[in-house]
């Protein structure tokens, strides 16, 4: 998706008009596609994405810091190019999903992603497991979790991440603690037997559009559910086959483009997935890979997210959406190393190198 050269705008697609009739009365149409105009926000796109990915294995080869030399990204916080390799993604992978102490039918392992990604916190899910030991499906009681999440509430603890917000579906569930009725939804997931009917859809916009059909749950958290539990063995989705943009990344996407010549963003997305190497390429960036994996459409659809963030600083004269003007939260060090493991159907697990002090013994 490279940006048009020379002239703004540069050139317009060539007008399309059908075969002419014999008939006096055929009309003759001529579609024209209006040229995606970028602005300088695009190019910086792709920056952040090599520079982000450039601090994440300057830090996992254990360089001490600074990481790196651009200054907005060494103030403020952002997420990995690769969304697998937050750390919060990272913890549902490896204490989460592939858990060999646990339960691994469908059933169990959706209803630990679903109850994890609910409340999307470490704190929270580290609660369940000191309170139950091990938190299995078949021995839920929705008493007993609410018990948890109200006492924790009344010690001044969060146990929701600031990341995306729940609704708090009180018209659906008819409780008035936002905890009460998301646990609910769960159950109203699990009774309706939603782990099979995942395993059992032909695309992940089929199970996108089942984790939608549920009160509470919009476009963009049934998009995130469903990336989240295609990490698991229940589905076998490929990533490039569908993406639905969020609000942080439909902000980056008019950050990034003055016109999108009649294209939905979910297609600018895919255009960026596809012309990756490319745009690297033009701009003489190197782009490091996650060991050979390049870019995913969910991955591309978070660093629009990302450079929305950004371009307020180091763009500021670039107006978005939102209408935002600063970023929030500051670069902070905090959690012990990470031990980086990805879903097994992936291959990259092996292609990992053990280098303390990030690697634990293989």
């Amino acid at each position: 998706m490279a940006p048009p050269h020379g002239r703004a705008g540069g050139r317009s697609a060539k007008p399309f008009a059908p075969p002419k009739s014999t008939s006096r009365t055929a009309l003759t149409v001529i579609v024209r596609q209006s040229p995606i105009i970028p602005t300088e926000v695009y190019d910086s796109y792709w920056r952040f994405a090599a520079e982000r990915q450039s601090i994440f294995f300057r830090r996992f080869s254990g360089g001490s810091q600074p990481w790196t030399n651009d200054p907005v990204l060494g103030t403020y916080k952002f997420t990995n190019a690769y969304r697998a390799s937050d750390r919060v993604s990272q913890y549902l992978i490896r204490r989460v999903i592939y858990r060999p102490d646990l339960p691994s039918t469908d059933a169990e392992v959706c209803f630990r992603i679903l109850l994890f990604k609910l409340f999307n916190k470490i704190d929270t899910w580290e609660l369940f497991e000191a309170a139950f030991g091990a938190v299995i499906h078949e021995e839920y009681r929705f008493e007993s979790y609410d018990k948890v999440l109200t006492t924790a509430m009344q010690a001044g603890r969060r146990i929701y991440s600031a990341a995306y917000i729940m609704p708090p579906g009180e018209k659906a569930f008819g409780h008035a603690a936002k905890h009460q009725n998301n646990l609910l939804l769960l159950e109203s997931m699990m009774r309706d037997d939603l782990p099979m009917r995942l395993a059992n859809s032909p695309t992940m916009q089929k199970g996108f559009e089942l984790l939608r059909s549920y009160p509470c749950v919009g476009d963009f958290l049934a998009y995130q559910f469903i990336t989240d539990l295609n990490y698991s063995e229940v589905t076998d989705f490929s990533e490039g086959e569908f993406v639905m943009p969020g609000p942080g990344a439909l902000d980056g996407i008019r950050k990034c483009f003055a016109d999108l010549g009649g294209l939905e963003e979910a297609d600018v997305i895919r255009r960026a997935a596809d012309a990756q190497e490319s745009e690297f390429e033009r701009l003489g960036v190197e782009f490091e890979t996650l060991w050979g994996r390049r870019l995913q459409l969910i991955d591309c659809q978070n660093l629009f997210c990302e450079i929305s963030k950004y371009a307020r600083v180091a763009h500021p004269h670039i107006g978005g959406s939102t209408g935002r003007t600063r970023i929030k939260q500051k670069y902070k060090a905090g959690g012990p190393p990470i031990d980086y493991w990805y879903p097994p159907k992936w291959g990259i697990n092996e292609r990992i190198p053990c280098e303390p002090p990030v690697c634990t013994p293989c």
